[in-house]
């Protein structure tokens, strides 16, 4: 009976522990700036449509 409680024990500090390294992520992730945000996705679009033009051949402008 005492191995399941040292189990038991260990689980709930694993949770915590995640738990723990969730929220700092948070509020990592909650520190940008909305600009920063909209300049680093812009920036990602911009390389995955050059990425794709590079293996297609010349880009296909929206709605054509």
């Amino acid at each position: 009976m005492r191995a399941w409680k040292w189990l038991g024990l260990a689980g709930i500090l694993a949770g915590v522990a995640t738990g723990a390294a969730v929220a700092r992520d948070e509020r990592v992730r909650r520190h940008y700036e909305p600009s920063e945000i909209r300049e680093r996705l812009h920036r990602r679009h911009d390389e995955a449509v050059a990425r794709e033009a590079g293996a297609d051949g010349p880009p296909v402008a929206p709605g054509s």
